[in-house]
């Protein structure tokens, strides 16, 4: 059974963290780590609107290296030289995915210990919740075309026929 886990590297703002959690919860992601000092857990996320915090573990660590899930690959999301363009990633099964704060970079600490480093080719910078998404997205593009063909969810138990 495949697994992801997000990484988030010192994140800065709630909303933020918040967003990851509602596309952690849309795409299936099985828990959110989070390092750094600049975000305190606040009771309510504004733009959690689904409450993902309630059933989606968000673990505040020392260090992302030590909350590596048994079995997961990391891999690092950073526009950097080297990395890989997202639409040319095969993304492995089980993926813990780390992403850098809002206003930085992943440091050479975080990216050698990652298997793989990939970026989402744009124009610019994308805020955090936006790279979580496009990243999920992508992955469940690639890995389940075929059994989400025809149907949409609108949760994990009742599947929609969209024609």
């Amino acid at each position: 059974m495949s697994q992801v886990t997000l990484g988030l590297v010192n994140p800065k703002s709630p909303e933020n963290v918040g967003a990851v959690l509602r596309a952690a919860g849309c795409y299936g992601a099985d828990a959110v780590f989070y390092s750094g000092v600049r975000f305190e857990l606040a009771q309510r996320f504004v733009t959690d609107t689904k409450q993902m915090v309630q059933q989606i573990p968000l673990v505040g660590v020392e260090s992302l290296i030590a909350a590596l899930p048994d079995g997961a690959v990391p891999v690092a999301v950073d526009l950097i030289e080297g990395a890989t363009p997202l639409p040319d990633y095969r993304h492995p099964e089980n993926a813990f995915y780390i992403f850098g704060p809002e206003d930085g970079t992943l440091g050479s600490d975080i990216t050698q210990w990652c298997r793989d480093v990939i970026y989402v080719p744009t124009r610019g910078c994308m805020n955090l919740a936006a790279s979580v998404n496009v990243i999920l997205y992508d992955r469940l593009a690639k890995t389940h075309k075929a059994s989400c063909r025809g149907t949409l969810r609108q949760d994990s138990q009742a599947p929609i026929e969209t024609s």
